[in-house]
């Protein structure tokens, strides 16, 4: 699989020049059909606590989304606050298959605290996971990233071979961020890519460093800290083979996976 990470400068709560950033940078990004195609947290917004600016499901962000996708022939993961169905507002990774359909949304299950973000946003409950061709795909939100049990309940019930995590991840801890990547990829036997953001908002400043770590944990792409294009191609034997013959999560179970869920 062909994967791209757009490390963008977010402008904040102007969702209308987000969305001309991005299209001029995967324009500029020129990906082949298929790729799938990684966004940060709230890449339209910023990291903002004003939670009037989520959206419905089929709102102008999830229709931009849909039209990139279906233009490029790319899949899509990316962050959009979102408001559910039981009408609470919340921090969402949602994704797009190359059709412009939506295939899947993830809740953020840790809210950042102790930023206020538990304030605005509702808590998501369960782990998801999605298919791309032969790939299976579990999405992450950046705080979520400091709680490994997220991600060994997505390894004991989904087995992911693809972890996505997607931030606004400050500056002043971006050695924790890639750290924890690349624990959460020796861990899950799983690749994993971290999309952060650059600039600054009213709150922090933001220093990006997205990467991509193989299932050794071994970062094989990584971006600075200005907004560029971090591109890779993921070998899915790789995972297939190492969890052969070294069969770690077959030790992991489902039940306690189970039990986190709700």
């Amino acid at each position: 699989m062909k994967i791209l990470g757009l490390q963008h400068d977010i402008v904040w709560e102007d969702p209308t020049a987000n969305f001309v950033r991005v299209k001029e940078q995967l324009s500029a990004a020129r990906p082949e059909p298929g790729t799938l195609v990684v966004l940060p947290e709230m890449f339209g917004t910023g990291f903002t606590m004003n939670a009037a600016l989520a959206e419905q499901e089929t709102g102008p962000t999830s229709q931009f989304l849909s039209n990139l996708a279906r233009e490029h022939q790319v899949g899509i993961v990316a962050g959009v606050a979102m408001v559910g169905a039981d009408g609470l507002p919340r921090n969402c990774a949602v994704a797009f298959s190359s059709a412009g359909d939506l295939v899947s949304s993830y809740a953020k299950m840790r809210p950042f605290n102790p930023g206020g973000e538990g304030k605005s946003y509702a808590a998501g409950r369960q782990v998801v996971a999605f298919r791309s061709g032969e790939w299976t795909i579990s999405p992450f939100i950046c705080y979520d990233l400091r709680f490994p049990e997220l991600f060994r309940t997505a390894a004991a019930l989904h087995r992911p071979d693809l972890f996505v995590v997607i931030a606004n991840f400050p500056a002043r801890r971006t050695d924790q961020w890639r750290l924890m990547l690349q624990a959460r990829a020796i861990e899950n036997q799983a690749w994993v890519i971290g999309v952060n953001r650059v600039g600054s908002d009213p709150v922090a400043v933001y220093a990006g460093h997205s990467l991509i770590a193989n299932p050794y944990g071994q970062i094989v792409a990584g971006a600075g800290e200005t907004q560029e294009i971090l591109r890779w191609e993921l070998d899915l034997q790789l995972v297939r083979d190492y969890r052969r013959n070294l069969p770690f999560l077959d030790d992991v179970g489902t039940g306690w996976g189970r039990a986190l869920q709700d």
